[in-house]
């Protein structure tokens, strides 16, 4: 068995093999020396396809895909610069505030760094941004959105742990606002330092820009308002987020046709829905077997063998799902990692709310960690900059990244308190 795992690794690593296809092996593997029939795989997949909730990931990767068309990413741009541009490295700011934002309607960090890197490297090389600085700051601003409604990781991690969406939704407000705002205040302390020119704020553009924008940017708090006043339940506030973005881009902005532009935008956003959901189905069929295995249990009797409190289990997690989130899509991961770990906060007493902004944190910041985060090798193709660079670049933002993770996972009621005050608990 265990040589079969190595054989496997080294199929995976060395290579190239898909990574649904390693895990199905895995579990094919599993499921042989286990005497359990294959059947097992089909029947978990089936169990995923009939999740309601799953149904919320294809429409909101769909409303992503519309608004990553057309010039919802040059309006949000436009109207961060018009609210951020005045203060020193007000540019970086509006940068990572822009990013965020765009991760957070469209749910791929990928998408965030492709789309707004050709706008927003450019801009930040021409007003004298150094450029190491300026790839790492766009490099890990694509994961920063990930912790903001409508997350589709935080709608995954909803479904696999049990643990309320709409809760989740509430609990990652303050940590993602933490996570943007320490990059903004280095952006800032940059800025100072090469006293960079910037222009004064304009009451009139402000205006303008929001004028603009002001038909995308409510999207993520008509979604939590939806969510949270019972109008709508994730799922059905997914289809209406997509007939929402439909009226604004073709009828408002009329920047995409229905006969025309609709059919491949479509086609587009279900190869990537596709990819998603064979990779769920292989990584549900593993977690199966792990369950069945008793995996979780054996290593929860090994943690409390090795870890004695709270707080080294805490230290343990951070690295652990940290290396996971560099070799795993947040996806496949969710569905791997956390039954597995689940058990293990419980016994130490870590609330499930506060575990799940622990998890997503780690695996967005995973990201962007050398030597395999999947945002270093996509900025490095889209900025056409060797990825040994990108790991330069990326090392002053990841540490401020670590930092912030430090508050978020050993300050519990910076996750907690929107929750608790507003009774969604």
């Amino acid at each position: 068995m265990i040589l079969a795992l190595v054989i496997l690794v080294i199929l995976l690593i060395v290579l190239g093999l898909p990574l649904f296809a390693g895990i199905l092996a895995a579990t094919m593997l599993g499921l042989y020396v286990s005497g359990v029939d294959f059947a097992a795989i089909p029947i978990e997949i089936f169990r995923l396809a009939n999740a309601p909730v799953l149904l919320a990931i294809p429409l909101f990767t769909f409303a992503g895909y519309l608004l990553s068309q057309g010039g919802t990413s040059a309006r949000l741009v436009r109207f961060s610069r018009s609210l951020f541009g005045w203060v020193p490295g007000g540019l970086g700011v509006v940068a990572l505030v822009s990013c965020a934002f765009f991760t957070a309607i469209t749910g791929a960090t990928g998408i965030t760094i492709i789309a707004l890197g050709g706008l927003l490297f450019p801009a930040l090389i021409s007003e004298r941004y150094d450029e190491n600085f300026s790839l790492g700051l766009m490099t890990s601003s694509g994961s920063l959105g990930l912790l903001f409604p409508p997350s589709l990781p935080i709608i995954l991690y909803g479904f696999v742990s049990g643990t309320s969406i709409e809760t989740l939704f509430i609990a990652g407000i303050l940590p993602g606002i933490l996570m943007v705002g320490v990059p903004c205040l280095f952006s800032v302390y940059m800025g100072r330092k090469w006293r960079l020119e910037r222009p004064s704020f304009s009451t009139e553009e402000f205006f303008s820009a929001l004028k603009e924008a002001g038909w995308e940017l409510p999207i993520p708090l008509l979604i939590i308002v939806g969510i949270y006043s019972g109008f709508s339940t994730a799922t059905e506030a997914a289809a209406l987020t997509v007939v929402y973005v439909l009226v604004v881009k073709v009828v408002v902005f009329r920047e995409l046709s229905l006969l025309r532009d609709l059919p491949a935008i479509m086609v587009d956003s279900m190869k990537m829905v596709g990819g998603i959901m064979i990779i769920l189905g292989a990584a549900l069929g593993f977690t199966n077997y792990l369950v069945d295995a008793f995996i979780p249990m054996k290593i929860l009797d090994f943690m409390q063998s090795m870890v004695e409190n709270k707080i080294e289990f805490l230290i343990a997690l951070n690295v652990f799902l940290l290396v996971v989130g560099c070799m795993m899509d947040i996806f496949s991961a969710t569905l791997v990692v956390v039954p597995l770990i689940i058990p293990l906060a419980s016994r130490f007493g870590i609330d499930p709310v506060h575990l799940g902004i622990i998890f997503l944190a780690n695996l967005g910041i995973g990201y962007n960690t050398p030597p395999v985060g999947l945002n270093l090798f996509i900025a490095s193709s889209r900025f056409d900059r060797p990825i040994v660079q990108l790991y330069r670049a990326t090392l002053p933002f990841l540490l401020l990244l670590l930092l912030t993770l430090l508050l978020i996972t050993y300050w519990p009621a910076l996750s907690l308190f929107l929750p608790n005050i507003l009774g969604s608990r």
